[in-house]
């Protein structure tokens, strides 16, 4: 482009992928931008459209301002459609008559949701979820309905899903083909999918083909399926899939691809030289990409075209990361092994909710994709080996096995300087390299250097690591920001907290954040604020930071029930209390079973019925064992003096002074003790974050042992202890670790990462070297003295209450859930008699 031309660029569309031309069109001073969107506000995030319903409003959903595109030179005008595109004149004219000239006319129309031509599907209450407007039409529907189905089971559809839970109706998801999100997981995921969005409370419906749709006899409407079966509804969210906007292009003879799509060469221009198509209504090599970062890259091409710099388009990986309702769902590359002799390895466990498998080529030594469901910790990662031909390890299925000290690890070091690092703005890390070398100094500067991190999000910790090991070898000091949100580390949020007397989320992101808030920092400012002020989680102001277990206080088990299960302190309990938990088990036909902890677990309550359980054991004495909380879990105790000849000291008393004690506090993750009455160790005290052995001086104290998944010693921290200095020593190491443990990081890991390690925390806690054990005390005495029990507050709380019905409108229960009989008790049904396990399958070597 010549440098003294000022060019006349329009761009039809303001969608996410229009918006970021226009930034990019920008940095060229060349370049007079005109901005034309049919829409009537400008350019928002569609991705996190369901935030919508959470609360957020459509300013906290916008990309840009008038006052942004003002500052950039960028004239923009809103409820302007385009009807008209005179190529010859290089004009375009809007429905209102306005007529814009142009040099170069962008094309970023973007997609339309698909509505299948379903006899009778033209009715009031069937919407689509597409924009705000849509939005706004679903939660008018929702007011007046009970009932709501999701007709398309695919990435969209699921996400609709989500937001007509959220709207309190009763969901269900209807899907033709054989499986949830066919294109992007397995059959083996897909099953896993199904099992876990059913477990969240929505129905779901696959191999079904709407016939027709009639009027219901119990709600608005009845689908009536090809197999016969009906399912009656009051709402009708249409999510079956996107279509290409390009009518503009079919009625002005711009090159149509034959299933629709307007055809872009390498440098996203049409037939017409002049003007370029990008994002969802582009086609290139036949193939539409509907997802946010191949439009990114378009838009990038286009904008250095026009610039006379060069680029090209070439395709784009469409492997995603995303959470689906909270479940965690990622799919790379050739998710399906469709290339020849493709091998695949499969992890499986199915108590857990983890499905994982990677694609190898026939020869063992590349990615070539891979599937996650239930847990994605390994997706950038796996992701890496395939974008950048990285060799695997001689056992490539350690990539996906549980976390052993024998895993294989991939360090960014490993990665070349083309490593795709953000797939949304095209960012390698040499981009992030180069934008040090520039000058960033921080992981926030290198995000707005370089966009990345700022599209879908799912980057972000890759980033993070990428940039700071880049600072740590130029001896940058690297801050620990918990992510793009908060530019501090949970422990600067704990003590802004503790310090400003913040009480909330918004508060606390008004203050100190920015955005929306995420998955990550979310329940990590819920766990910090409960850990502070002890206060009652399911406040109105609370509510959204918490996780599923914590929203309904109890664990969600596999079939969609819950687990009741009380405190038992120290395992103490009398024979009417015992009672009592066999007459509610009875009553409700509860499966029992006597934990590691000395409690009794109660399973298979639904949701409807979990507050009159509770009421009838709170009324008998009993307290909420917080075993759905990251919180302290059991003390767990032999006999001790009390009955054992071995015993040298009262280890059932101590355990049932310490339960009673630190019951409700909240921490980074779970807590649990062990007392034992000698050095028999009949509690296993040494595998617990906080174990206590009686000696005959007194108690010997334990720190920061684990029985989980990566077992741990724990480390001798003192020997005999008096009763009152023991309580004093574990106030404080418990309030140390709350204030300075990382997110979600057990005792185990945080000694371990602790600089100085175990001689370092003695040194604070029985020497005071640091002078805060007074104010740890104190914080310890406030939770002490704040304690509630959240169940009894919950059955006192008519608003809280509301949360456990079934149905939203109505007080009857949901009878769907089946029971059968296990070893003479009553557990809820399921597919399969066997018990799950965790298995590796080399499939295609054994094929």
């Amino acid at each position: 482009m010549s440098t003294d031309t000022k060019f006349k660029i329009v761009v039809v569309g303001n969608g996410m992928v229009g918006h970021h031309f226009v930034e990019e069109m920008a940095k060229n001073a060349n370049s007079q931008i005109t901005v034309l969107s049919a829409e009537s506000r400008l350019a928002y995030d569609r991705v996190y459209l369901s935030s919508y319903f959470a609360g957020k409003t459509a300013e906290d959903l916008a990309l840009t301002t008038p006052e942004n595109y003002d500052a950039l030179g960028v004239t923009f005008k809103t409820n302007a459609k385009v009807v008209d595109i005179n190529k010859a004149a290089k004009v375009v004219t809007t429905e209102s008559g306005d007529t814009f000239e142009y040099d170069k006319l962008i094309l970023a129309t973007g997609s339309y949701p698909f509505v299948p031509p379903i006899p009778g599907g033209d009715v009031e209450h069937g919407l689509v979820y597409r924009t705000i407007e849509d939005l706004e039409a679903i939660e008018a529907s929702a007011k007046v309905s009970k009932v709501g189905v999701v007709i398309g089971g695919g990435l969209l559809g699921l996400e609709a899903a989500k937001a007509v839970k959220e709207l309190g109706l009763e969901t269900h998801v209807v899907e033709f083909a054989p499986q949830l999100m066919a294109v992007q997981v397995d059959g083996g995921g897909g099953r896993l999918l199904r099992t876990k969005i059913e477990e969240l409370g929505v129905k779901v419906h696959t191999s079904k083909a709407t016939n027709e749709i009639v009027a219901g006899d119990t709600c608005r409407y009845k689908l009536c399926f090809s197999d016969g079966t009906e399912l009656e509804t009051d709402l009708i969210l249409f999510s079956a899939g996107i279509r290409p906007y390009d009518n503009l292009a079919r009625d002005f003879d711009l090159e149509i691809g034959a299933r629709g799509g307007i055809v872009i060469n390498n440098q996203c221009q049409t037939s017409d030289e002049n003007i370029y198509a990008i994002g969802e209504c582009a086609l290139w090599n036949n193939f539409i990409f509907g997802l946010v970062a191949p439009g990114y890259n378009m838009a990038k091409v286009a904008a250095k075209h026009i610039a006379g710099e060069e680029g090209e388009f070439t395709g784009a990986d469409m492997s995603t990361k995303l959470k689906l309702m909270g479940v965690e769902v990622g799919s790379i590359g050739d998710a399906h092994a469709k290339t020849e002799g493709a091998l695949t390895y499969t992890y499986e466990n199915q108590p857990e909710g983890v499905y994982k498998k990677i694609v190898v080529s026939a020869d063992k030594t590349r990615m070539l994709g891979a599937v996650l469901i239930g847990d994605t910790g390994d997706y950038d990662t796996l992701l890496q080996y395939m974008l950048n031909g990285i060799d695997l390890p001689e056992s490539p299925e350690g990539l996906i096995l549980p976390m052993g000290s024998d895993k294989p690890t991939l360090g960014v070091d490993s990665l070349p300087a083309t490593a795709s690092i953000c797939s949304c703005h095209n960012v390698t890390k040499g981009d992030i390299i180069d934008s040090i070398d520039a000058g960033a100094c921080t992981v926030a500067e290198v995000k707005s250097c370089t966009k990345a991190g700022s599209g879908c999000g799912g980057c972000a910790a890759l980033v993070k690591s990428v940039a700071d090991n880049e600072f740590e070898k130029r001896g940058v000091e690297v801050k620990k920001d918990i992510c793009e949100h908060f530019a501090y580390s949970r422990r600067e949020i704990y003590d802004i907290v503790t310090a400003e007397k913040i009480k909330t989320f918004d508060e606390l992101l008004s203050k100190h954040g920015k955005g929306l808030g995420c998955e990550i920092c979310k329940p990590l400012a819920g766990s910090v604020l409960a850990s502070a002020w002890n206060d009652y989680i399911l406040k109105k102001a609370h509510l959204s930071l918490q996780d599923t277990n914590d929203t309904y206080l109890g664990n969600m088990q596999k079939d969609g029930t819950y687990s009741i299960v009380p405190r038992i302190a120290g395992g103490e309990i009398t024979p009417d209390k015992l009672i009592v938990l066999g007459e509610v088990a009875k009553k409700y036909n509860l499966y029992t079973k006597i934990t590691g902890g000395a409690r009794v677990d109660l399973f298979g309550a639904r949701v409807e019925q979990l507050p009159p359980i509770w009421k009838e054991l709170v009324d008998a004495g009993f307290e909420t064992g917080h075993a759905y909380g990251k919180s302290l879990r059991t003390v767990k105790s032999c006999v001790g003096s009390t009955w054992c000849r071995y015993g040298v000291k009262d280890s059932i008393g101590m355990a049932i002074e310490l339960e009673n004690r630190y019951k409700g506090l909240r921490a980074p993750h779970k807590i649990k003790f062990g007392v034992s009455g000698c050095t028999r160790e009949c509690a296993e005290a040494q595998g617990k974050d906080i174990g206590i052995i009686a000696t005959e001086g007194g108690w010997n104290l334990y720190v920061a042992g684990n029985g989980g998944m990566k077992p741990r010693h724990a480390d001798l921290f003192a020997t005999d202890l008096d009763d009152e200095t023991l309580v004093k020593y574990v106030d404080r190491i418990l309030m140390f670790y709350v204030q300075t443990g990382d997110r979600l990081q057990r005792t185990s890991t945080w000694l371990e990462n602790l600089e100085g390690g175990l001689a370092y925390l003695q040194e604070i806690v029985i020497n005071d070297s640091i002078g805060i054990n007074e104010v740890l005390e104190a914080k310890m005495e406030n939770i002490v003295g704040t304690y509630q029990c959240e169940w009894k507050t919950t059955i006192e709380d008519p608003e809280a209450l509301k949360r456990f019905k079934s149905f939203v409108n109505s007080d009857k229960t949901d009878s769907n859930i089946q029971f059968v009989t296990e070893r003479e008790q009553i557990r809820p049904a399921r597919d399969e008699e066997k018990i799950a396990v965790t298995y590796i399958d080399a499939a295609a070597e054994t094929a």
